[in-house]
This record gives structure tokens, sequence and C-alpha cells, in this order.
């Protein structure tokens, strides 16, 4: 039986709270606003907070632009690009970089992570934990279709750390696009099913989608790795 050799996480809403990049970003689209709109810097920065907090995405600015009797088509690629481009003030959850340092006495440790491949490299810059994964892939590199659930980026990442995927176990938090990749090729899969993430009221869309694992922190990643160890 193969044994347990590498462990692969996600990033967002795994290693840090994505909640804190969105805030980040709406900091940075507060002050632009202010430069170029007129508009208050903490004024801007609530409203934004306060259309996301109400479960608005994907069209945020959109929103707030209309409040302000503002012109979507004229603001909405500057706001979007000011968000998107800004260096974000962004820590790891409190347990990841003990946890991380433990891990890399036992397994090869990488990352497999979705989005803007720029915006995904200043995040972890930011977090400074680059320095702990032998493997590092952004599926955006190979262009939007390679996003997940499609199962290249991690594909990649067998080939690179030269394993096979009943090898590995994946560790991420949203089950309708986290682990259906990482099956199809054969990995283990745990969730990290926070009740603050952005994502933990979000059920598998299907079996194939289902992680093999739920824990509610990374706290007890280090348990289920070792089960894991025993049943192979």
């Amino acid at each position: 039986m193969p044994a347990l050799r590498a462990v692969i996480f996600d990033l967002d809403d795994t290693l840090y709270p994505e909640r804190s990049f969105v805030l980040s970003g709406f900091r940075a689209v507060a002050m632009w606003a202010k430069e170029h709109l007129g508009v208050s810097a903490d004024q801007t920065f609530t409203e934004l907070y306060q259309l996301f907090e109400g479960g608005i995405r994907g069209n945020t600015f959109n929103r707030w632009l209309e409040i302000h009797g503002l012109k979507a088509e004229d603001w909405v690629p500057q706001m979007v690009k000011v968000y998107r481009e800004h260096h974000p003030h962004i820590k790891p959850y409190p347990e990841v970089p003990g946890l991380l340092q433990r891990l890399l006495s036992r397994y090869c440790l990488g990352l497999v992570s979705d989005g803007y491949a720029e915006v995904q490299k200043r995040k972890l810059a930011a977090l400074g934990l680059a320095s702990f994964f032998y493997v590092i892939v952004f599926s955006d590199e190979w262009g939007r279709e390679a996003w997940k659930p499609n199962s290249k980026s991690f594909e990649i990442a067998l080939e690179r750390v030269k394993v096979t995927g009943s090898e590995v176990v994946y560790v991420a938090d949203n089950p309708t696009k986290d682990f259906f990749g990482a099956r199809q090729v054969g990995m283990w899969t745990v969730r990290v099913r926070r009740p603050d993430g952005l994502y933990s009221h979000l059920e598998p869309p299907s079996s194939k989608h289902a992680p093999d694992v739920e824990i509610e922190t990374l706290d007890r990643l280090e348990i289920v790795l070792q089960r894991l160890r025993e049943e192979m």
C-alpha cells in the first residue's frame, strides 16, 4: 500500500481568512474613491462592507456606484483594477505557521490555488508562507479553463512532487470546486469548514465533490493525517 507522502493546501479560506482580503481590497478602493470620486474613504469602506455582508457578490462595485448615481461602465474597471492589484494586508490563521513547520518534518508540502495568478502571488507574499512549500501551482497560469474543478493543477502538482494521487492529501474549503479535481487524480481530501468561512454554508453538489473528511480548523489536521496513515 502507498504511504502518505505529501500534503497540498488550498489558499483562500484555508490558510488565511478570505474575508480579510476582501476588506483589504475594499480599503484600497475606498482610498481610490476619495481621490477620484470625492467620496470619503470611511463612507465608501462602510458601504462596500455592508453590501458584502448583505450577500452581494460579484457586482458589489456596480451596486455601490448605483447608490451614488454613478455609471458602472465609467468606473467599475478602475475599481476592479485597484482591488486586484493592491498589496493586501492579511495574516494566516493563527495555527497555520506552526502547523506547516511541524508537517515539514514528515511530508512534502504543496499549494494549489485558483484565482488570478498575480493576485494569488501577492496574497502568498503578504502571508509569508511560500518557503514552506516545495511546489506551488496557480491554476490561472494555464488559463481560466484550468481553474478548479478542473484536475489540471492537481496533475501538475503530482508531476512536480513525483508522487501518486493516493499518496497525497488535499486540504481546502469550498465543496463546489475544491475536491472534485483532487479526487479525479486519486487524492485524499479534507475540508476545513470554519464556522465563519465564506463557503461554510455550502454543501457538495454531488458525491464526487464531497471531501473524505471534514474538520472545523486546521488544529485537527494532524490527527486526521495520523488516522489516514494508520488506514493505509
